[in-house]
């Protein structure tokens, strides 16, 4: 009788410890591996293909950038997005617009490809501190776009997620380049 009490009594001992030990497990888990996280959409590199000033006003421009959009996510699952644009601006006003396909970053990857943005200055007829820049030579530009899709964990849950970029930019007109590009 008596060693039949201490077996239960280490019997249930064990239970105990391996209900916390799987208690444990189970808040790692969920704290890390479930815990969703908005993706972060940034431009990479940006290239000025080409720049043409206007032969009839002087404050007047077109211009190609190609931009390196870098979608990383940082989810244990895949973020599926759909189709977004990408808004080039001169102070508030958008100067150029790029459309960013729907796609599909991998888990704990970085998405990375191209997108071409036509640059014009078409809207910002009469404008003194763009005939101000043009005659510095840098040109600030800054770019928002905004992802919105699901990040889908272990192909049963979706949450729904987005990811927001905001960049600016300096143009380098005489040398094509751009500096200072810095984003959020």
């Amino acid at each position: 009788m008596k060693g039949e009490g201490k077996r239960n009594t280490k019997c249930l001992a064990y239970i105990a410890a391996f209900i916390v030990f799987q208690t444990i497990i189970i808040l790692v888990f969920a704290l890390t591996v479930m815990r969703v996280k908005s993706p972060k959409v940034r431009f990479g590199d940006v290239v000025v293909e080409s720049f043409t000033p206007s032969s009839t006003n002087s404050s007047s421009f077109d211009m190609r950038l190609v931009a390196q959009v870098t979608i990383k996510n940082t989810n244990f699952g895949h973020f599926k997005y759909d189709s977004s644009n990408a808004t080039i601006l001169y102070g508030d006003t958008p100067v150029g617009s790029a459309v960013i396909p729907k796609g599909r970053a991998k888990a704990r990857k970085t998405q990375r490809f191209k997108v071409t943005v036509d640059v014009t200055s078409a809207s910002l007829s009469g404008n003194a501190n763009l005939t101000n820049d043009i005659g510095y030579g840098v040109l600030r530009l800054s770019s928002q776009a905004k992802l919105s899709g699901k990040v889908h964990l272990m192909k049963v849950i979706k949450k729904k997620k987005s990811g927001q970029m905001s960049c600016t930019m300096a143009v380098d007109l005489a040398k094509r380049a751009i500096q200072d590009l810095k984003c959020k």
